[in-house]
């Protein structure tokens, strides 16, 4: 996939002054201090060829350096990216990564093992989100550029820490996190006004539950 979101960094700079865009020290409790894990070379993974169960619950089990979230896969919302994403964990694609990008208020963002925000898997999927679609605290939904196609999805994903980030229906949506929405705020408070992480978060797992 190529960069982050342009439309997104734009209204991230909006909502994080409004935040005040800065960590505060309570801010880093209860997350380790960890080293930047090396950048991987980019990748490409062949795409896969079919789509999840629709009778069957997906979820990934994130562990971060500051705890652990677990993110219900919407296999009907979008069913191509929700296997494109358990295909990419099942494989470890996701493992010893971090959230490249963390705009207080507003969303965290990973899924580029190359850290630079351009990387992804190789291919693309496009599952095109509803008209009405609305990104609340703790919908999961992927990255794209503004030249990009509404519903576009490579590997970067991101969770919506604001109440409503006020987003138009162009980023396909995933999911919701079930589980553990306070680890992914205070993953949000750790980053400054460009979006820039002030401290190294690392994934350092995601695993594929299934009920």
């Amino acid at each position: 996939m190529r960069g982050a979101i342009v439309a997104l960094v734009l209204l991230a700079a909006v909502a994080a002054s409004g935040c005040g865009g800065h960590t505060s020290a309570s801010g880093a409790a209860g997350c380790e201090s960890v080293d930047k894990p090396a950048p991987r070379k980019a990748q490409t993974i062949a795409p896969p060829h079919t789509r999840l169960d629709a009778t069957t619950i997906y979820s990934l089990n994130i562990l971060t350096s500051c705890g652990r979230f677990v993110v219900r896969l919407d296999t009907k919302l979008a069913p191509n990216t929700t296997a494109s994403l358990v295909k990419l964990a099942r494989s470890g694609y996701f493992d010893n990564t971090i959230f490249h990008r963390i705009v207080p208020g507003f969303v965290v963002q990973g899924g580029d093992p190359t850290q630079t925000g351009t990387g992804g898997p190789g291919y693309w999927f496009l599952d095109r989100p509803p008209a009405g679609a609305r990104y609340t605290s703790g919908t999961v939904a992927m990255a794209k550029t503004s030249d990009e196609p509404a519903g576009f999805a490579g590997s970067q994903f991101f969770v919506v820490t604001a109440g409503d980030a006020g987003l138009p229906p162009e980023y396909a949506i995933v999911g919701k996190v079930s589980y553990g929405m306070n680890v992914v705020d205070r993953i949000g408070k750790l980053g400054d006004a460009s979006g820039q992480p002030t401290q190294t978060v690392v994934i350092r797992k995601v695993s594929v539950v299934v009920s």
